[in-house]
């Protein structure tokens, strides 16, 4: 149900056909830019020199890098820039993107919440939203809630009876075709009316898997067998603590500390929750 817009690729977008004046801009860190030529999409971890020339090392969404020389044949915002070195300074620079990889806006004070909602299904997934879009959510004023569970969904939506000045945006885990959820999903959505509640999704079993194996130093997350608790048996299979609920926790702390940014999820995850800031600040 959704749409070409939020594609896997959250930073990709057609450039303007028209030619602009490059202006210069400072290579700091966390910039997202583009290599004209490559169309290399990155955040800028640093600049160094290297064979007697600046260069700068820009880093992709799945933490791979890459390093280009300094100067013209980049993009920033859909416009050409020449970047340049930045300048030294005791004060560390503020950040110029947030974790989402969105415009930071500095010094900004949080909206006064809006009564659109977005409910995820547990503090986990709420933990992780916070983690990357966190600052995105606070300059719009959404508020993510937790829903406990898909299994009430119906009677939830009922109960909040959302309307076009106050919309609802649910993210499930494990929406797939056939799947329980994914008839919720689609009950739900007609307990509403329409266009002003979203039911998106990602296809994972929990939201642990959309962190990057790599990451944790993983090739790919373990696969459980059916009539195992997914948790306990992915802490089985890395050879962490599975004994209770503590165990569990502080496995999630471990994994979530390794997330910087929307670089270290997956594409399956990211699209899904952008569209879900949209649909209910729309």
């Amino acid at each position: 149900m959704s749409s070409d817009r939020y594609g896997n690729d959250i930073l990709s977008s057609p450039h303007p056909a028209a030619r602009r004046p490059a202006r210069e801009v400072a290579a700091e860190a966390g910039l997202v830019v583009e290599d004209v030529e490559t169309g290399w999409v990155g955040a800028v971890v640093r600049v160094e020199k290297s064979g007697g020339m600046h260069v700068v090392v820009l880093e992709d969404r799945r933490s791979r890098e890459r390093t280009f020389r300094l100067g013209p044949g980049f993009w920033v915002d859909g416009e050409p820039v020449v970047l340049v070195a930045p300048v030294t300074s005791r004060a560390p620079a503020a950040p110029t993107r947030t974790a989402s990889g969105s415009r930071a806006v500095a010094g900004a004070q949080a909206r006064v919440a809006r009564g659109s909602r977005i409910w995820v299904e547990g503090r986990h997934d709420a933990e992780l939203v916070e983690r990357v879009w966190g600052d995105d959510l606070r300059i719009e004023g959404v508020v993510v809630e937790l829903l406990d569970g898909a299994d009430d969904l119906v009677a939830a939506v009922r109960d909040f009876a959302p309307t076009p000045e106050r919309r609802l945006g649910v993210l499930l885990d494990h929406l797939v075709p056939g799947s329980k959820e994914s008839r919720i999903a689609a009950e739900a959505m007609r307990a509403a009316p329409s266009g002003t509640l979203l039911v998106l999704g990602h296809p994972y079993v929990d939201v642990w898997q959309a962190v990057r194996p790599q990451r944790l130093g993983l090739e790919a997350w373990p696969t459980i067998d059916r009539g195992t608790e997914w948790k306990v048996g992915v802490l089985r299979k890395l050879g962490w603590p599975a004994a209770d609920h503590r165990d569990v926790a502080a496995a999630w702390q471990r994994i979530l500390g390794t997330v910087r940014s929307f670089a270290d999820l997956e594409p399956a995850l990211l699209g899904r929750v952008e569209e879900l800031i949209d649909f209910v600040t729309a």
